[in-house]
């Protein structure tokens, strides 16, 4: 079994779970230049609240930073974003799906 076999396999137990025990899904997907969030239902259909780099408001406060929207800084307030986003949906708990990767991301999980 190669590594991305691997993380297939580990990806989809991951959902299962999460699709077992009814709780909202946080997904996080990121490049080089960008971070992406987003926070699906709980039958993963559809997304209720997402973030990311690309966003105007995100975009304006990395101006001043150095480094493009791929760095920890930008998962900081990506991050933040989406809670804050969260909160105001009435979101106040999720299950975060690493897609099988064993490394943990950049992005910053506050308990807002």
């Amino acid at each position: 079994m190669d590594k991305n076999q691997s993380r297939l396999r580990r990806a989809r137990q991951t959902r299962l779970k999460i699709r077992e025990l009814r709780t909202r899904r946080l997904t996080v997907h990121r490049t080089n230049l960008h971070i992406y969030a987003s926070i699906l239902d709980d039958s993963g259909e559809k997304v209720l609240v997402s973030a990311s780099t690309v966003e105007r408001e995100v975009r304006a406060q990395l101006a001043g930073k150095q480094g493009r929207g791929g760095n920890v800084d930008a998962a900081a307030l990506v991050g933040k974003r989406l809670a804050e986003k969260a909160l105001a949906a009435g979101i106040d708990s999720v299950a975060f799906d690493r897609s099988g990767k064993l490394d943990a991301t950049r992005m910053d999980l506050h308990p807002y």
